[in-house]
């Protein structure tokens, strides 16, 4: 399953910074603009406390929890729908992946150049926003043109299509031309269909990921409220990291290390642990577990899965001779502490294959191939 975030801004807001931190993979970071050119791809865990729990309660030999993969993508500037700053290209690696997390710089710093020489949240989204929707402009003007010679050439099929198009695009276009995302328009099933294939980038969910510095990151400063401000008024959500301190935290080796830095900070969790979440989150993905002695591991599925469907995330072979799935929720794992007692409690359940798994559903799958 492709589970990806591009994490995406001007130069020099910390987006390479911030990739480094949550993989612990170096990213070439450099205090000049398109020091990323091609895109860095890591692979982070998902923090489940849910999972931690189970592993402590079963000691397993493995635990496995879920994954995103994060790509950070070169930073873009004004004109890069228009191929500035190698934006075409740029702008192609973005199309690739599922949920945008947009790094805001939120903190002042001299040593640090920012491609506008000012400090502008708002002008740096407005930016970014406006380049994103004049490269989804162009998709889908060209679609509408082939709709409408389609329709020309064609029987009415064709013509019904091209109508349902047109209808996507006069609702689409609009927004594109004010700067503002296509994910805003209200689409019908049919006209969402009709312009999928577009792969509008504007279309994705997007988060903005405020980057502040140590004074900030306990609290708040003028910067994170106004892109707070914009966020609401669009309906996306907003992460708050200190890409120094993340930096810092990354090179710590232990667990225990890690947990005694976050609490002299003020911290319960790291901001990478809560922008990991968030992408997971706004996937629309969901998480199953199986759990036992030799594994507990935590399951990626789109919300709204039959169980057949989860069981084939396990193997193909689980979802071609699904027979059922013996599930029991995670809360009354905790509430009754054992298997066992979750069955005399009767509050194990067999399922069929019409099943819909809830997230934090704990499975046993019946196959015959």
């Amino acid at each position: 399953m492709a589970i990806n975030c591009g994490i995406v801004g001007l130069p020099n807001v910390g987006k390479s910074t911030i990739f480094s931190a949550l993989t612990s993979a170096p990213a070439e970071a450099a205090n000049y603009p398109f020091c990323t050119i091609n895109p860095n791809v890591g692979i982070v865990d998902v923090p489940d406390g849910r999972l931690s729990y189970l592993s402590e309660a079963f000691s397993p030999k493995k635990t496995i929890p879920a994954a995103v993969e994060f790509v950070d993508i070169a930073g873009l500037v004004k004109g890069a729908s228009k191929g500035e700053g190698l934006g075409n290209q740029f702008l192609s690696h973005i199309r690739e992946v599922g949920v945008i997390a947009q790094v805001v710089r939120c903190f002042e710093n001299p040593d640090i150049i920012h491609v506008n020489n000012r400090i502008d949240p708002a002008g740096d989204i407005e930016t970014i926003n406006i380049e994103l929707a004049l490269a989804d402009l162009e998709t889908v003007e060209k679609k509408a043109e082939k709709a409408v010679r389609s329709a020309r050439v064609q029987g009415k099929d064709a013509q019904k299509e091209a109508g349902i198009i047109l209808g996507a695009v006069g609702k689409i276009k609009p927004l594109l031309l004010d700067g503002k995302a296509a994910r805003l328009a209200e689409l019908t099933d049919e006209e969402k269909a009709s312009v999928y294939d577009c792969h509008l980038i504007t279309m994705k969910p997007q988060m903005y990921v405020c980057n502040v510095d140590e004074t900030a990151v306990n609290n708040t400063n003028e910067y994170v409220e106004i892109v707070k401000k914009i966020a609401e008024q669009e309906g996306a959500g907003v992460v708050v990291i200190c890409g120094k301190f993340e930096a810092e935290l990354a090179d710590l080796e232990t667990q225990e290390e890690k947990l005694a830095f976050l609490e002299e900070i003020g911290l319960k969790e790291s901001g990478l642990t809560a922008l990991a979440r968030a992408a997971y989150h706004l996937l629309g993905l969901r998480t199953f577990f199986t759990a036992g002695e030799d594994e507990c591991r935590a399951w990626t599925i789109h919300a709204g899965d039959t169980a057949p469907k989860a069981a084939g995330v396990i193997h193909s072979d689980f979802e071609r001779g699904f027979i059922r799935a013996e599930v029991y929720s995670f809360d009354d794992f905790v509430k009754y502490g054992t298997e066992q007692k979750i069955r005399e409690a009767g509050r194990l359940r067999q399922e069929g294959k019409d099943y819909v798994v809830a997230d934090g559903d704990i499975i046993f799958f019946k196959f015959n191939v």
